[in-house]
């Protein structure tokens, strides 16, 4: 137990350093994955607190929580190593390892929380905001011609691998 604590401990540190270095990158496909990972974890807050509203709005919210998942495991490959999933879900998955697919995925996503102000004006609205500022920096990085970080070959958010991840669970 006390290995795993300082596995975990050791990983973090060097993960606040990896996301300092990151921001100071200039490169807008490692910004737009941090926007990313932070959109997931609002997908799931925003589409909690919103399932409880007595109109279309619910659809939207359990739309968000799907969204977040797999928003999850584009941003975070290593995920698909690690959850049983079929192949066919790992390889479109997998199509999304690029800027400009990802800038589409994050664009439609965007449209789709967009399109729930048609219903009623809720926080789903910060989703749309933050989805859309991510399809805008894989664009950006796109047409800069920016190499794109998917985390596995620099790990941009530089978290344990599959065997760590394995003995600490």
């Amino acid at each position: 137990m006390a290995f795993s604590m300082q596995i975990l401990k050791s990983s973090f540190s060097v993960g606040v350093d990896k996301f300092k270095n990151d921001m100071g990158s200039r490169n807008y496909g490692i910004y737009g994955k941090w926007i990313g990972i932070l959109t997931f974890f609002l997908c799931l807050a925003l589409g909690v607190a919103n399932i409880f509203h007595f109109s279309l709005v619910i659809i939207f919210s359990i739309l968000a929580i799907v969204q977040g998942f797999l928003i999850l495991f584009i941003e975070l490959p290593f995920l698909l190593k690690i959850c049983p999933f079929t192949d066919k879900f790992v390889n479109i998955m997998k199509k999304f390892n690029e800027n400009w697919p990802r800038a589409g995925f994050y664009l439609l996503m965007a449209v789709v929380q967009f399109l729930s102000l048609i219903v009623q004006t809720t926080s789903l609205l910060a989703l749309a905001i933050l989805m859309l500022i991510s399809s805008i920096c894989y664009a950006f990085s796109a047409f800069s011609h920016q190499e794109f970080h998917n985390g596995q070959d620099d790990s941009a958010t530089n978290l344990p691998n599959e065997a760590v991840l394995r003995q600490v669970l």
